[in-house]
């Protein structure tokens, strides 16, 4: 059995925080032995399983990055749109193969025709990174083997199963947590987002109880769909883990 595994919710542009969470944990001392992600945080799952560090990865979303996450899903080039995330995908991650991996990668992406919930462990990385990244709406499924892949979070946004008998501790990290904004002050975007977060609220909770910490980093006026303030995105995830830093030190097995 390994040690410490990290899950890693989606959240679109509030993925960020979860970089945050794993630069608190790597200094700490803690290099999680396996991950589970879905959508935001199954790509920054692998680009940190693949060698990166999280303030490089955070260098690169600044550098490819504008103000609104919906100009660089629409844009045909740009970040968000499949083209734009394989085209990273394949500068940062050019193996495109799980087992080329440094730490174990579980991704969970929905199968929109089955309507179940599927998670990859081997075999190629980028299609499955794609379609569990694909906002259902604004990206086209992804087919791959013979399913069409699509966001991971409409059944499961936050995947512990698949690693819970794997690991010794697990750690959480969500960053979709429901906040009670007035309905007045929400726009079209904010509603389509209050939604989904209403949607996963109940399984997220429940899948929540099967980590043994779980962290919701502070992250409310901060929107899945806006790119403006993400030292800000990955500060939150930074201070989670450090509000937490005794117990996880307790973690960490004493060396030899």
């Amino acid at each position: 059995m390994l040690g410490i595994g990290v899950v890693l919710s989606g959240g679109g542009a509030r993925g960020i925080a979860h970089l945050g969470v794993l630069q608190g944990l790597g200094e700490i001392g803690i290099r999680p032995d396996i991950i589970s992600g879905v959508s935001a945080g199954a790509l920054t799952g692998a680009l940190y399983a693949a060698g990166h560090s999280p303030e490089y990865i955070l260098a690169l979303v600044k550098s490819h990055t504008s103000s609104s996450l919906v100009r660089m899903i629409l844009s045909p080039s740009g970040l968000f749109s499949p083209s734009g995330l394989g085209k990273l995908l394949r500068e940062t991650i050019p193996h495109n193969n799980f087992d080329q991996l440094s730490i174990p990668l579980y991704v969970t992406a929905t199968d929109i025709g089955t309507g179940e919930s599927v998670t990859f462990s081997e075999g190629e990385l980028h299609p499955v990174l794609i379609g569990t990244s694909s906002i259902p709406g604004m990206f086209t499924p992804v087919k791959f083997v013979q399913r069409y892949l699509i966001d991971g979070g409409v059944r499961d946004n936050l995947p512990v199963h698949c690693i819970r008998n794997k690991c010794r501790k697990i750690l959480g990290s969500h960053v979709n947590k429901l906040y009670h904004d007035h309905p007045e002050q929400l726009g079209r975007l904010q509603v389509l987002e209050k939604s989904f977060h209403l949607a996963v609220a109940n399984t997220v909770a429940e899948y929540a109880r099967l980590c043994d910490l779980f962290l919701e980093p502070e992250l409310k006026g901060h929107q899945m769909f806006e790119m403006r303030h993400v030292d800000q995105l990955f500060k939150a995830g930074y201070d989670a883990v450090l509000e937490k830093k005794e117990l996880l030190k307790a973690w960490v097995e004493p060396k030899m």
